[in-house]
Formats: structure tokens, C-alpha cells, sequence
């Protein structure tokens, strides 16, 4: 995995006569290097592991971790299709070795959050840095009855009667837009977002982590037009169905071996669909390593130093002007920020 160093252009800048002395006493012992000195200024210093940028890092490390439970899904699961390819074919292969390998793979599936680092969700979507969403529905909420009817305000909860209640005001006239605008406003509090689904209806998501907790308090209350008034009313949900169900997967005749081959031929599919996304995704991230890499240090510096080191270690007054020289105005947060690059 690479590392990178962004620029940094806050670095201490040092007073030109403190360059122009140290350049003058090495041009004593020898040649100026070509674009060294005469510049009035040093060049802004860099700064050390604060300036490393570990969101970048962790985007490059969730990539390069899904491929890996990626690449293992799709071997799984070409050896699965071969399995179901050589047994309706009549070359019957050992016993038990579909239903082995259809075990392995629904394992494997199970471990999908924590194998990709909560960058995959069940439609085998990426996305990072932000962890992987669960989608859902609320059963009697759709965009059809909310437009409809008069004015209802609806109050959600989640967490519990402990929680603080996030209000929506539903009235007559709102496009779908401004529909799933306030929804959407209303629940980010309470770590929710709101879209429109492909089909028009209202789709609610939450990171997967927090799934299990949103599906088991989220309550809302109505003024009696679409939800009951008076008190919390426990919702319906539904969630959005994965990409891939190998515990649907049956073997247990002709029929059924057929029904499981085509299924795993279209998990491959969204593997490989998934795969050419997180590739993307680390391309682009890679690329934006290439670019943070500092510009390289002029080699006429290199020269500079080297020479200045000869004078300096030379005894005698050209030894003591150099030293003297390159001293003056050095304070301590320079000396602070030097050391930070160690």
C-alpha cells in the first residue's frame, strides 16, 4: 500500500538575509550551484506524520480489502458453477461436493460487512469512506398516501421514548421532492436519509451497523389521518432484498440443480459488476497519491549542502563565518518544525 505526504504550504519561512549569508559563505569555498541560493527565501518546510492523509490511506486499504473478498467470492463461486455445470451433465462428481461448496459460499457471504471492511452492502454496492447502507421501507408510507388527504404531522423515534422526536409536516400541494426533502431533513439527526426509489416510492437508509437498532425502535405517531394519534406506533419495515441469497439456493433435484446454476451465473455477474466498481475506485484513489507525492528537491540543494557541509567542517574563519552565518535568525519553532520531519 502506498503512503503518501500531501504538500503543505504553512511552513515557517525564514528571512531572506539568513539564505543570502549562508550562499555567500559557501560561494568562498567554491562555485555557486545553479539555482541554490539568490532566491531570498527557503523554500516552505514539510511537515511530518501529521500531514499524511489517512482518510486517503483508508480509502486505498478498504479497496484493496474488498478485491480481496471479491476475488475470493468469484473463485468460490466458479468452482460452485462447475460443481452444478459437471453434475447435470451426468459426470457426477464426488458426493456432497455441490452442497460443500454451496456451504462454503453462503459462509463466506455471511461474512460480507466485516470481510470488506463495512464498505459493502447486501446489493454489493461500494462505498467508502462511508460505511455500507441498509435500505429499507416503512409499510403505509408511500409517496401516493402521503400527497393525498389533508394536513398530518408525523413524528418519528428511534432509539426509544428516551429519543427526541423528529417532526415532519405533511400538507396538501408538496412535490415529491419537497416530500423527500423534509423527511429527509427531519431524520439525519437520527443518522437516517431519505431518497426516491427507482419506482417513485420513499426509501429510507441507515449504515448497516446501526440496521439492527433502527429496525427495532422506529416508531411514529400521527394526528389519526395516515398513523394513529396519541401515542408511538411501532412500523413495519422492509428491506431492500440482496443481490445474491445462496441460503435460497437448492439442490436437492434436476429441477432445482438448474434454478441454482442460473442464480450463481448471475452472482457472478454482480461479483464481476462489483469488482470493476472497487477497481475504479482504487484507480481514482491511487491516482490521487500520485498527485499528493511532494515535488522533488531541486538537486542543486543537494550540491548546497554538500558544500556548505565542507566548509563547515573545515577549521578556520571560512568554518566559523558559515556557521555563524546559517545560525543567525534560526528560532525555536524552526527548530521544532525541523525536527518534525525526522
Amino acid at each position: 500500500m502506498q503512503i503518501s505526504q500531501l504538500p503543505n504550504s504553512s511552513g515557517i519561512a525564514t528571512k531572506g538575509t539568513d539564505s543570502t549569508r549562508v550562499g555567500d559563505s559557501v560561494d568562498r569555498g567554491g562555485a555557486r550551484a545553479d539555482g541554490a541560493a539568490g532566491s531570498g527565501a527557503a523554500a516552505p518546510l514539510k511537515r511530518g506524520l501529521s500531514n499524511w492523509d489517512h482518510q486517503l490511506q483508508g480509502e486505498i486499504s478498504n479497496a484493496q480489502q474488498t478485491l480481496d473478498y471479491l476475488e475470493r467470492s468469484s473463485s468460490q463461486l466458479q468452482a460452485l458453477k462447475s460443481e452444478l455445470a459437471a453434475k447435470l451433465a451426468a459426470r457426477m462428481g464426488r458426493d456432497g461436493q455441490v452442497e460443500a461448496r454451496v456451504r462454503q459460499f453462503s459462509n463466506t457471504w455471511r461474512q460480507r460487512a466485516s470481510a470488506s471492511g463495512g464498505t459493502l452492502d447486501a446489493q454489493l454496492s461500494y462505498s467508502s469512506p462511508k460505511t455500507a447502507q441498509q435500505s429499507f421501507t416503512i409499510r403505509g408510507l408511500t409517496m401516493a398516501s402521503l400527497q393525498e388527504g389533508p394536513q398530518e404531522v408525523l413524528a418519528f423515534s428511534v432509539g426509544g421514548a428516551s429519543q427526541s422526536l423528529r417532526s415532519v409536516n405533511i400538507e396538501p400541494g408538496l412535490s415529491e421532492e419537497e416530500i423527500i426533502a423534509r423527511f429527509d431533513r427531519a431524520l439525519l439527526a437520527s443518522n437516517i436519509r431519505v431518497r426516491k426509489g427507482d419506482q417513485g416510492q420513499i426509501v429510507f437508509s441507515t449504515p448497516e451497523a446501526s440496521w439492527a437498532g433502527v429496525r427495532d425502535s422506529l416508531s411514529v405517531r400521527g394526528g389519526g389521518i395516515r398513523f394513529p394519534t396519541g401515542q408511538m406506533n411501532r412500523v413495519k419495515t422492509d428491506v431492500e432484498p440482496p443481490a445474491i441469497a445462496p441460503e435460497e439456493w437448492d439442490t436437492g433435484d434436476l429441477e432445482a440443480l438448474r434454478a441454482t446454476l442460473h442464480e450463481v451465473v448471475q452472482a457472478l455477474a454482480h461479483v464481476q459488476q462489483a469488482r470493476d466498481s472497487v477497481s475504479l475506485a482504487l484507480a481514482q484513489a491511487t491516482t490521487r497519491v500520485d498527485s499528493a507525492q511532494p515535488a522533488p528537491v531541486p538537486a542543486g540543494i543537494d550540491t548546497l549542502a554538500q558544500r556548505f557541509n565542507e566548509t563547515a567542517t573545515t577549521p578556520g574563519y571560512e568554518s566559523l563565518l558559515a556557521i555563524s552565518s546559517a545560525l543567525v535568525g534560526i528560532s525555536r519553532e524552526r527548530v521544532i518544525a525541523l525536527l518534525g520531519l525526522r
